[in-house]
């Protein structure tokens, strides 16, 4: 393997895993006898299975003649049977359920599709008929905004025909020469 690859945890566990068979290794083949222990070990490990098991589960009682065998065997058969019944009948329950469920998850789907929301459109409407609209003919309700609001009155100024005189004759005063003085020194 790549060590870039490898993460470092990754390295320390086949470290460790590699040591440790080294060392197991080295321990069975320094004694002669460690696989003998090993196999021993195994061996007793299954007796104490065994014993466990016929301490724990208790021994079949088997009736001597195939007659009373026979007998049994078809009374377990009649069990199995009924217990077989017993089952299908509550797979076909479950079934038939689970067929209901799906039937109604596809009309509940179908319903949301039909009745999507409509994309509201921008419609103009004045103040008098959304109110007559969301209470109903029956109340009249006239809402007219600028009733509440402040009049004033504007004033308007006549400018006397001697302040704004003749625009000409303005004009022809400052063609020339004889103009551009007068406005110099009017200022000045």
């Amino acid at each position: 393997l790549n060590r870039k690859k490898m993460t470092s945890s990754r390295r320390h566990h086949l470290k460790v895993t590699h040591i440790f068979t080294y060392i197991v290794y080295q321990s069975v083949s320094s004694e002669p006898g460690a696989f003998n222990l090993l196999d021993a070990e195994a061996k007793q490990l299954a007796v104490d299975k065994e014993a466990y098991m016929n301490e724990h589960s208790p021994a079949l009682d088997l009736p001597g003649s195939t007659q009373e065998l026979q007998e049994l065997c078809k009374k377990l058969h009649q069990q199995i049977d009924q217990v077989d019944e017993e089952r299908y009948d509550l797979d076909a329950k479950v079934a038939k359920s689970d067929k209901e469920i799906e039937d109604l998850k596809i009309k509940v789907v179908d319903l949301k599709g039909k009745f999507k929301k409509p994309a509201l459109k921008k419609v103009c409407m004045s103040a008098d008929a959304m109110l007559q609209a969301l209470l109903g003919s029956k109340h009249k309700v006239s809402m007219d905004l600028r009733a509440n609001l402040k009049q004033v009155k504007k004033e308007v100024k006549e400018e006397s025909a001697e302040q704004v005189g003749d625009w000409r004759k303005n004009i022809e005063d400052k063609a020339g020469m004889d103009g551009r003085k007068k406005m110099f020194e009017s200022e000045a």
